[in-house]
């Protein structure tokens, strides 16, 4: 049986994926956790060959996290089960290591058949994203400027671009408004902007929001 954990915040979700995979004849759900430490806790205790994750995940902060749990646990393939756009975040999950990319409309038989495929060996991204990859080497610098943000990088940007304030994303991000205003200062200088106007003008230009 292939062990799996699921690392995911919505109930629903755990819910759905674990009564969807109860009687699967290769699929077992030996666990399932709410946050990004418990899944350092589980993966001490119990051998775990996929890990279904949100990029959402509470505690998830970067996609380093993400490359941590790879290299500290390189028994264990990373699958991204999330809402967030594939297009946006697919790339830097694959760059880190991540097995394949799934967003959460797809069906839970899909998730299933792309379980066992990462477990087999395969690595799954769809065809853009893979395209996308191989143009990047061939883009000037300030066209791969976005390529090099963090997840919680982009989801700052998402929320200035819809016009909320840094007090605003600090409540809603469960983050110090001091912190958010770090973050902003960070995409300033890596979109290459001097103010919230051209970032804004910079991330659409881009596609990033």
């Amino acid at each position: 049986m292939i062990k799996v954990c699921l690392a995911d915040n919505q109930p629903v979700v755990h819910f759905g994926v674990k009564s969807y995979f109860k009687d699967h004849a290769e699929i077992s759900i030996v666990g399932h956790v709410g946050n990004y430490n418990m899944i350092l806790d589980m993966l001490k205790i119990k051998p775990i060959d996929i890990l279904v994750l949100d990029l959402e995940l509470e505690g998830l902060s970067s996609i380093n996290l993400v490359k941590y749990i790879l290299k500290e646990f390189p028994s264990t393939k990373i699958i991204i089960f999330s809402n967030l756009s594939e297009n946006i975040y697919a790339p830097n999950a694959l760059k880190a290591g991540v097995s394949a990319y799934l967003h959460k409309t797809s069906k839970l038989e899909t998730l299933g058949n792309v379980i066992v495929k990462v477990n087999n060996g395969a690595v799954i991204f769809n065809d853009a994203i893979k395209k996308s990859l191989a143009l990047i080497a061939k883009q000037n610098k300030s066209e791969r400027l976005y390529r090099k943000l963090s997840n919680r990088e982009i989801e700052v940007l998402r929320f200035l671009s819809d016009g909320k304030k840094n007090n605003e994303i600090s409540k809603i991000l469960g983050l110090n408004e001091k912190t958010i205003s770090t973050y902003k200062l960070r995409l300033l200088t890596k979109l290459n902007v001097t103010n919230l106007v051209d970032l804004v003008n910079k991330a659409k230009t881009l596609e990033i929001v």
